[in-house]
């Protein structure tokens, strides 16, 4: 496996087929460190080199990855790593790392190994729909073949040590993604978001930490990884995404009663712009890709259906769409190819009432 063929199909957290209208994908990471070794950024480059090829000989060894390709991120050029950012097969940190660090991906992208961005290890377990015990079952597999091959700092009393204290213990983050457009439209989302925060949940944007709510897409996630195990973690993130559901679902349906002449309008609006634009900029497609979705999920809008719309969001962000194009792109050709591809893709759409 390689980028060309990466790029080639959509992510593995955007099969609809296991998602629901609303939870998009489920995801979890853990952070783990090497007894002994300085963290990477307290580390020189040799010391990061050096590491970086005990870790991948332990992550070429471990059953779980041997059909994994690895990347060094000294041997990526920009595009590819927007490619793998977009992807998120790898965070913006590590995209901005050289030599000494890199990443392992399956040829299904649903397991992605960090090597050296804020930890020694990320390890990341990457599903469609809320499928986080999965997830957890997956990544737990892949951590106990690594904790045979190597070392962990790990402290009887704190648990596993990681970089940052707030990941201490379990190191253990789990996240899912939803749309959440009902809320949104029906300006419930803040809300919502303050009582998810209240609760110890974080609540992020669409490529995570620091990032905004592009396309009504939010990540929300466990703030603490200390004083609870692993499958607890997981269980109450999960029963708390069934409660968020329920009141995206109801929103949707009060959308559809009480102001659906507003409803039809933010469609029309964006199956007008997709379908005839000639300029669409990264963020604006986004947002009206998020309104045609939430038409398609409620049966307004026929003649595409959500893999296309998944197959979009992907395509159509900077790195892909310069692999595409086969060269470096200026922003403003761009903003042109992508409203070429996403008219082309959408020509057929039309609202079904």
């Amino acid at each position: 496996m390689n980028l060309d063929q990466i790029v080639r199909k959509s992510g593995a957290w955007l099969g609809s087929k296991q998602a629901t209208e609303i939870v998009i994908s489920s995801r979890v990471r853990l952070a783990r460190n090497v007894k002994g070794e300085r963290f990477p950024g307290w580390a020189g480059e040799d010391r990061r080199v050096r590491l970086a090829g005990k870790l991948r000989a332990a992550l070429e060894a471990a059953p779980s990855l041997r059909e994994a390709v690895y990347l060094d991120m000294g041997a990526l050029s920009a595009t590819e790593k927007d490619i793998l950012t977009e992807r998120h097969l790898i965070s913006h940190e590590l995209a901005e790392r050289g030599p000494g660090s890199g990443v392992a991906v399956t040829a299904d992208e649903q397991i992605a190994v960090m090597v050296n961005e804020e930890d020694h290890l990320r390890l990341q377990a990457l599903m469609p729909g809320l499928d986080l015990m999965t997830a957890w079952m997956r990544i737990d597999q892949v951590d106990t073949e690594l904790e045979e091959l190597l070392d962990y700092a790990f402290s009887p009393r704190l648990g596993y040590i990681t970089a940052c204290p707030t990941n201490l213990g379990t190191g253990l983050r789990a996240s899912v993604m939803l749309h959440l457009s009902g809320l949104k439209l029906m300006d419930e989302i803040e809300a919502v978001i303050n009582g998810l925060e209240r609760i110890g949940l974080t609540v992020r944007g669409l490529t995570g930490e620091g990032t905004e709510a592009h396309g009504n897409m939010y990540q929300v996630s466990n703030q603490m990884t200390i004083g609870e195990t692993e499958v607890a973690l997981v269980n109450r993130l999960f029963q708390t995404i069934g409660e968020l559901e329920t009141h995206e679902r109801n929103a949707r349906l009060r959308l559809l009663e009480s102001r659906r002449t507003y409803l039809l309008d933010q469609i029309g609006r964006a199956l007008g712009v997709l379908l005839h634009a000639r300029i669409l900029s990264s963020s604006e497609a986004i947002e009206r890709l998020s309104a045609l979705r939430l038409g398609v999920e409620l049966g307004l809008v026929g003649h595409v259906d959500l893999d296309c719309l998944n197959e979009l969001m992907i395509l159509t962000q900077p790195g892909h769409l310069q692999k595409i194009a086969h060269e470096e792109l200026t922003p403003e050709e761009r903003d042109e190819l992508r409203a070429k591809v996403i008219g082309e893709r959408l020509r057929n759409a039309r609202f079904t009432e």
